[in-house]
C-alpha cells in the first residue's frame, strides 16, 4: 500500500520569509559593494583585516552556529510535544545569542578606544557598517526567540501548531547564515 503524500509547505510564518529574503538582498547588496570597494584598494583592506582578531571572531561563529542547531533542535522538540525541552533548547539558542552580543560589544568598545569610527577609511566604514548591521539583527532575533519562549511557557506550540517557533528558527538560521559569510569575507578572505 502506498504511503500518503505529505503536504509541503514553508516552516514558519511566510511574511517573515519574504523580511528575510528581503534581508538577505539587502546583505548581498552590502557583501558585493564590500567586495568592490576591496579590490579597489586591496592593501588598505588587508591592513584593516590585519588589525582584527579572528578568535573572538571564530568563537562568536561558532555560538551562531551552536545556536542555529538549538533552534533547530527547539523545533524537532515542539514538534514530538517535549514542551520543556523545546523551552530549554529555546534558551540555549537566545544564551548563544547574549554571548555573542557581550564578545562584539567588546569588539566594538575595543575598536572605538582606538580611534575607529566609519570615518577612518573604507574598510574601517565596512566592518563596522556590516557588523553593527548583523549585530542589530542578532538582537532582533534575540527579542524574537524571547517572545516565542515567552509563549511556550502554556504549551502554545505542539504538534501541527508550530508556526511561531518555525519563525524564529529560520530568522536565527538567516542571522547565522549572515553571520558566516561576513566572517569569511571580512576575517578570513585576504
Amino acid at each position: 500500500m502506498a504511503s500518503p503524500v505529505e503536504e509541503k509547505r514553508v516552516p514558519g510564518d511566510l511574511a517573515m520569509w519574504c523580511f528575510i529574503l528581503a534581508e538577505l538582498a539587502v546583505f548581498g547588496v552590502f557583501f558585493l559593494a564590500y567586495g568592490v570597494a576591496r579590490r579597489q584598494a586591496p592593501a588598505l583592506f588587508a591592513a584593516g583585516q590585519a588589525r582584527l582578531h579572528l578568535a573572538p571572531a571564530l568563537f562568536n561563529t561558532l555560538l551562531l552556529i551552536a545556536g542555529s542547531a538549538t533552534a533547530a533542535a527547539a523545533v524537532r522538540a515542539f514538534s514530538a510535544n517535549r514542551q520543556r525541552a523545546g523551552r530549554w533548547l529555546l534558551a540555549a539558542t537566545l544564551g548563544s545569542g547574549c554571548v555573542f552580543v557581550v564578545v562584539k560589544l567588546g569588539e566594538f568598545a575595543e575598536r572605538l578606544k582606538a580611534g575607529i569610527t566609519l570615518s577612518t577609511d573604507t574598510f574601517w566604514m565596512f566592518y563596522l557598517s556590516l557588523t553593527f548591521f548583523h549585530f542589530l539583527h542578532v538582537l532582533l532575533g534575540m527579542v524574537i526567540l524571547a517572545a516565542v519562549w515567552w509563549m511556550a511557557r502554556d504549551g502554545r506550540y505542539r504538534p501541527g501548531s508550530l508556526d511561531g517557533v518555525e519563525t524564529a528558527a529560520a530568522y536565527w538560521h538567516m542571522v547565522d547564515l549572515v553571520w558566516v559569510v561576513l566572517f569569511a569575507l571580512v576575517y578570513v578572505a585576504r
